[in-house]
């Protein structure tokens, strides 16, 4: 936005593929269980199709560029990699089990564990916003307890599988911030995320007990046709960060895309939340959007 109150080009570029990406990533996240519950297809196969989809976003994204192989490279690529992709194969269980659109909030409170962790290890000073935002998180997961306290272990399982997603993306964003304070270029981390990805599939075969090939071509097509909405969701999101600020397009996304698949998700399997899960669900978007917010203001230039 302009000081004369016009969009420039540029802007209203990262707009429109921020828009995509709060569209895409909504619906991958309200449609992702399908294939599980139309065809019982087995989750850890969700999986296997969503780290071959990741290939598109990861091609496009070195394309002309050159891929780091460096021991640093390499170690902090890893470890966004495996704690993102680890989360990846527990939330497509999760979605099994659970409504995604307690999942998905709950999941969204990642941005505490980053600020915490950034915080006791890398000595950040924290602001107002950060803590207003980790203590909305902690009411958030309380509220989302209380209301499934009642729903026998299958409410607790999900809840606690959500909860370790959180973590696991959290700790992935740590060490994001880390790579790029170390010098390692977007690129070759999302590379390395993609490997990382591939390299979990035959752990994810491994629970299956082998490829699992009795299921008809439609789950498969519609697994693949569901996660890919996510890896052109990812291309967007390069896309959006490099035509705008962090400080605007990351807590826009972070906030609105959950938003999206909660409402398709209550429209489409006629859900209705209770008094609690819905105060926890607007908590919880509300601490992530600061955290995110107060984290990449801060690491503007």
């Amino acid at each position: 936005m302009t000081g004369s109150g016009v969009l420039t080009s540029s802007t209203r570029s990262w707009i429109t593929y921020a828009g995509l990406l709060v569209v895409f990533w909504g619906v991958w996240g309200a449609i992702s269980s399908l294939p599980t519950k139309l065809y019982a297809y087995p989750d850890p196969m969700v999986y296997v199709v969503w780290a071959l989809t990741m290939l598109v976003p990861a091609w496009v994204s070195l394309r002309g560029k050159k891929f780091d192989r460096g021991r640093t490279a390499a170690g902090y690529g890893l470890l966004i990699g495996l704690t993102g992709a680890g989360g990846q194969l527990v939330l497509f269980k999760a979605l099994t089990i659970g409504p995604a659109y307690i999942i998905f909030p709950i999941v969204a409170l990642s941005p505490a564990i980053t600020v915490l962790l950034a915080f006791v290890a890398l000595r950040e000073r924290l602001g107002g916003w950060s803590w207003a935002g980790v203590l909305l998180a902690l009411v958030a997961v309380v509220l989302f307890s209380v209301s499934t306290g009642d729903g026998g272990d299958s409410g607790w399982l999900y809840l606690v599988l959500a909860v370790l997603i959180c973590v696991a993306w959290g700790v992935q964003a740590f060490f994001m911030r880390k790579a790029a304070l170390a010098g390692v270029d977007d690129a070759s981390t999302f590379g390395w995320m993609t490997i990382s990805g591939l390299l979990l599939i035959p752990v994810a075969v491994l629970m299956m007990g082998g490829l699992p090939l009795g299921f008809p071509w439609q789950a498969p097509a519609l697994t693949a046709g569901t996660q890919l909405l996510n890896a052109v969701g990812a291309l967007f999101l390069v896309m959006a960060m490099s035509r705008g600020k962090a400080s605007i397009v990351a807590p826009v996304t972070n906030a609105l895309a959950p938003v999206l698949t909660i409402v398709l998700s209550l429209l489409l399997f006629g859900a209705t939340p209770t008094g609690f899960q819905l105060a926890g669900i607007v908590l919880a978007l509300a601490g992530s959007t600061l955290m995110v917010y107060r984290a990449e203001k801060t690491g503007e230039p």
